[in-house]
């Protein structure tokens, strides 16, 4: 089981419904619950603080 937070004000942008977007960090993914579709995130290692 993982934490995941949901991503207010966000539409999917294949069924366009708003507020339904979860992001999982522990997956690095992104998860529509009205349609199912899905999106793998890129991480920032380091948070910025390289230039």
């Amino acid at each position: 089981m993982t934490l995941a937070h949901f991503l207010d004000g966000l539409r999917c942008a294949t069924c366009h419904t708003l507020n339904v977007l979860r992001l999982d960090p522990v997956r690095a993914l992104v998860e529509c619950s009205e349609c199912g579709q899905t999106a793998l995130i890129l991480t920032d290692t380091d948070e910025g603080r390289t230039a």
